[in-house]
């Protein structure tokens, strides 16, 4: 089983459901970019000047496996999954706290972004390493 060190309780509201009485999908990657952003400040700092983190989201995809319900108990787990050259993958889950089960995955990577150029760019070593850091 995976090693999820960071996780955050979500509140479901109610403007979050759907016709059928679950989350909406579009909601669910809301609640995921809200654990990668808490993920990430809990590893850079609190203080992390969104406007100079070094990378972007190039592809992200998830799989609704249970529908989340308005009486849920959700929390999105997060960890990193590893690094390459130019990018990183990040693995999430939102889980039903009370059950365990998990009700939906999502796999994130993002690549080195140079602000100036609009390129893609090698990831810091310094910016690594806190990473690695967090997750040791």
């Amino acid at each position: 089983m995976e090693k999820y060190k960071h996780s955050l309780a979500i509140q479901i509201r109610f403007s979050d459901i759907d016709p059928l009485n679950h989350v909406n999908n579009s909601c669910v990657f809301q609640y995921y970019d809200v654990g990668r952003i808490n993920y990430m400040e809990d590893v850079v700092g609190k203080n992390l000047d969104w406007s100079h983190v070094v990378v972007v989201i190039v592809h992200i995809e998830a799989n609704f496996l249970i529908p989340i319900l308005k009486s849920d108990n959700i929390e999105v787990q997060t960890h990193l999954v590893g690094f390459g050259t130019k990018s990183m993958t990040m693995q999430q889950r939102i889980i039903d706290i009370e059950t365990g089960m998990i009700k939906s995955t999502c796999t994130t990577i993002l690549s080195g972004f140079n602000r100036e150029t609009s390129q893609s760019m090698v990831i810091p070593e310094d910016f690594k390493q806190k990473f690695f850091d967090y997750e040791a």
